[in-house]
């Protein structure tokens, strides 16, 4: 009779339990949702970021003409139904090289923010964590951050040249002190964890408290860094090919449009207008993602900013 008052009560007790488990859940899940939803600028900056790289992977099937096509009769076209932006000074149509050149931005910027995190990432990790090698890591990364990013850039992208790949990588190197900086930071206080050091004394190998303890710990900062990475890189790499130093001539890009365009800009102002304003809805749209990231992964940062506005209402 006792085993068998046992057995019931443990069979009560797992359906009491699934019953609470399956109550909770769904509440969570909507209070995460809801949550989600009461952020206007991760819906807003999401949505444009969603557009862009639409617009940008399938360019091909958006775009009305060849954007290196020249055409000397449709030179400095107004915007018309058939140039939804008009021409340039070659009658190439604005609308088809602002499409191309919204591919070799997100493709620059996706592809820096993830090399320069990833490295950074890693290189925040052992500088944080390693007291042997950490001091010397970290004045290497310092050493990079004490040169205007603009600079460093245009120094690397002359000794590399100008290709797609080197400016990648050019950017990469100028943001990835960026991550290093902030990784390292949140490493030094997570070492000092009781659960940190616990794992070392039970003679937890290196690696293992790195990847399993500290990582997981340490990638919501880096997350947020990287988005705006991928807008500080749009913006550099437009710079560059205003400048002449980025990608090679002839090749669509949002920086190259508007260097060609400023000879115009009285009698064309289209030429310059239309590129400029994608770089700002571009950044526009990172910018507001990351701002939203970073409230949601730092809880304090969202009252915080809550009870600013709050005091400001006042």
């Amino acid at each position: 009779m006792i085993a068998r008052d046992e057995i019931e009560t443990k069979d009560a007790r797992a359906e009491i339990s699934g019953a609470l488990t399956r109550g909770v859940s769904m509440p969570r899940a909507r209070g995460a949702v809801r949550v989600l939803l009461n952020h206007h600028g991760l819906i807003v900056g999401g949505s444009i970021c969603t557009v862009l790289l639409v617009l940008a992977i399938f360019a091909p099937l958006f775009a009305t003409m060849d954007p290196k096509a020249i055409s000397m009769t449709d030179r400095l076209l107004a915007p018309t139904s058939t140039h939804l932006m008009g021409t340039d000074h070659l009658g190439r149509d604005i609308w088809s090289r602002v499409l191309y050149g919204a591919r070799i931005s997100m493709f620059v910027g996706l592809s820096v923010a993830t090399t320069a995190s990833l490295t950074g990432i890693i290189v925040g990790l052992v500088g944080g964590y390693s007291r042997r090698f950490g001091s010397t890591l970290m004045r290497l990364v310092d050493g990079l951050l004490a040169f205007p990013g603009i600079v460093l850039a245009l120094a690397l992208i002359a000794v590399l040249g100008s290709r797609l790949s080197n400016v990648i990588i050019a950017l990469s190197i100028v943001y990835l002190p960026r991550v290093a900086r902030i990784m390292h930071g949140v490493v030094l206080e997570l070492r000092e964890r009781e659960y940190i050091m616990a794992a070392t004394a039970m003679g937890a190998k290196t690696v293992r408290v790195l990847v399993r303890h500290i990582l997981p710990n340490s990638m919501g900062p880096a997350i947020v860094q990287g988005s705006f990475i991928f807008a500080s890189a749009i913006i550099t790499e437009a710079s560059l090919s205003f400048l002449g130093l980025g990608l090679p001539p002839g090749t669509p890009s949002w920086g190259s449009i508007l260097s060609e365009g400023r000879k115009y800009m009285l009698g064309a102002p289209w030429i310059t207008l239309f590129p400029g304003a994608a770089i700002f809805v571009a950044v526009m749209g990172l910018n507001l993602l990351g701002d939203s990231l970073r409230d949601l992964i730092d809880p304090r940062l969202r009252g915080a900013t809550g009870n600013a506005r709050a005091d400001g209402g006042n």
